[in-house]
């Protein structure tokens, strides 16, 4: 074989076409921006050792520790390698939880030299705690590797990257945690409808997601998998996010195909969706080509590096928080409602599951918590402050004598409003939003996720913004430099993050002694009276919805439910 040289671990009758080499046979430039296009569309996908030579250049530039092991190294712990028999029966760490090696195209005898790599790796890298992806990238670089010292090498660069703000592998629980419940922010957020389909089919969730990482690195078949590695290497961790997306997003249209466009909306074990998905992965070579599957992947907008990193964040300050921090047994944490314990007058505990789907992630290690209802603590707007302040987030849900049940998810405790003193101010997060259940289920979204065009980057002076009636803004809504450029927003910050250039894009939730209000400019998604009897609805900029029920309504019941944390005790 011509390419031995990088291929003396390849079983070349299992590579198909990526055994014949042709195209280019060189890269000329050393540019990040001309790399980043190139690997999108496959410059040196068909030539195996311009591959491994790009390969090789990419990971030596990647920034690392000042001690991190080479290929000399590995050479002198592991002595003669050519002389030692290696063997897959020595296992594999545990930090790698079971997963096993996916020999991909790799000779039989390889996995074993696998083995042997990862196991140098864990002893240069004690740090190591929790690192799932391991055995995939260790064995897709194999297929590019002189001998297993470079690819030692390899990996150990990729392990050490220490470039500030950018991370290209999990390696602990923590991290890995919190990339699932990013992911699945990230499908609530870009692929709505696929996440409906888990949310409607899946007892848990959080269990499907947590194997988001695997459909890419180790299920995908090599064709697709090695065309992401190129990308991968180029532009970091959130192609694996973007990839995962786009897998979700095919997997959806093969069930809808299979069902004739009616998808099962009975809900089934979690292993059997998660054995179902990672069955589709492996086999999508027979209806998405890898161009296909980049091409889904890189046409969702919006979808910035910025936005996953900050997700990452907050997903790892609340793990911290409930001490999540290590492996432990996974409990069904996605809203595992008991028929017979849960009990709200407005909602069935599926109806309450449909809502929690649209929750941010984080919050699905929590119970609904019965704050306040009208029936109990009656219709007292002052009854409805002392019983919510101190609980943020919360879920309003209003049941009107029509029988319409809508509501919104507020961020902010509803304390904050006190800090415009009597002056009806409005506060809250992009996280908010309004919906309705009753006679058909929908939800409305901050405007500004779905049109980021309406953040601008000009400079204005500070203002708080006020209301004197339901529907008035008597100051300007101002805000500060915006952290994040338009077309790069998340939602879980708050509008001062932003430059808006419209006063009434960011009017989240308000309340004084009067009135609670939701939503706001050119009218109210929600407007509440101070008996909690009468209500008002219509069309606001900030939610840009229709009126959520009649637009003049009486209340039948009212309730808030708030977020326990059920690692707490």
């Amino acid at each position: 074989m011509a390419e031995e040289d990088y291929g003396s671990f390849v079983d070349w009758n299992q590579m198909g076409d990526l055994a014949k080499s042709s195209g280019p046979t060189k890269v000329d430039t050393k540019d990040l921006k001309e790399f980043k296009q190139m690997a999108r569309q496959g410059y040196w996908a068909k030539n195996h050792k311009l591959r491994a030579q790009v390969y090789q250049q990419l990971i030596k530039a990647i920034p690392c520790r000042t001690v991190t092991p080479d290929a000399a190294v590995y050479r002198d712990i592991m002595g003669n390698a050519a002389a030692k028999k290696t063997s897959t029966n020595v296992p594999l760490p545990e930090f790698v939880d079971g997963n096993p090696i996916p020999r991909y195209c790799l000779k039989p005898e390889a996995v074993a030299s696998a083995h042997q790599i990862i196991n140098c790796l864990a002893g240069q890298f004690p740090d190591i705690s929790h690192c799932p992806a391991l055995p995939a990238v260790t064995s897709l670089l194999l297929h590019f590797s002189v001998d297993e010292a470079q690819c030692f090498e390899h990996v150990s660069r990729i392990l050490a990257c220490n470039e500030p703000g950018k991370r290209l592998i999990d390696q602990t629980f923590l991290a890995y945690e919190s990339s699932c419940m990013t992911f699945g922010d990230l499908a609530n957020k870009y692929c709505t409808a696929a996440h409906k389909l888990i949310v409607a089919t899946a007892q848990d969730v959080m269990d499907v997601y947590s194997d988001w990482q695997r459909w890419v690195l180790g299920d995908l078949p090599f064709s697709h998998v090695v065309r992401v590695l190129d990308v991968y290497l180029v532009e970091g961790y959130k192609v694996l996010y973007r990839v995962a997306v786009a897998l979700l997003k095919f997997y959806r249209k093969h069930k809808m195909g299979a069902q004739g466009g009616q998808g099962n909306q009975q809900q089934e074990d979690s292993n059997k969706i998660k054995a179902d998905i990672q069955a589709f992965v492996k086999g999508i070579a027979s209806t998405v080509t890898p161009d296909k599957l980049l091409e889904k992947a890189f046409s969702i907008r919006l979808f910035s590096r910025k936005e996953i990193t900050l997700l990452q964040l907050t997903n790892e300050k609340s793990l911290q928080q409930k001490g999540i921090t290590v492996k432990q047994k996974r409990r069904n944490v996605q809203l595992a409602l008991n028929p017979d314990t849960f009990s709200s007058e407005i909602v069935s505990a599926k109806e309450m599951h449909d809502i929690w789907s649209w929750i941010p992630e984080r919050f699905a290690l929590c119970q609904p918590q019965l704050l306040f209802t009208t029936s109990t603590h009656g219709c007292s707007l002052n009854r409805f402050y002392s019983h919510c302040e101190g609980h943020e987030p919360t879920l309003l849900l209003i049941r009107t004598t029509d029988g319409d049940v809508c509501g919104a998810f507020l961020s902010t405790d509803w304390e904050e409003r006190k800090r415009g003193g009597n002056k009806l101010s409005f506060f809250g997060t992009g996280e908010c939003f309004v919906f309705r259940l009753k006679p058909e289920m929908e939800r409305y979204e901050w405007i500004v996720i779905r049109h980021p065009e309406l953040a601008s980057s000009i400079k204005t002076q500070n203002q708080e913004e006020t209301v004197t009636s339901e529907d008035q803004i008597t100051d300007s809504n101002s805000l500060q430099q915006p952290e994040k450029p338009p077309g790069e927003l998340s939602p879980f910050l708050s509008a001062r993050h932003f430059n808006l250039n419209s006063k009434n894009t960011s009017m989240f939730m308000a309340g004084n002694v009067d009135s609670i209000i939701v939503g706001g400019g050119d009218g109210n998604a929600l407007y509440i009276d101070s008996e909690l009897n009468h209500g008002r609805t219509g069309s606001c900029t900030t939610f840009d919805n229709p009126p959520l029920c009649a637009e003049s309504f009486q209340i039948s019941l009212l309730e808030v439910w708030g977020f326990q944390d059920t690692m707490a005790s």
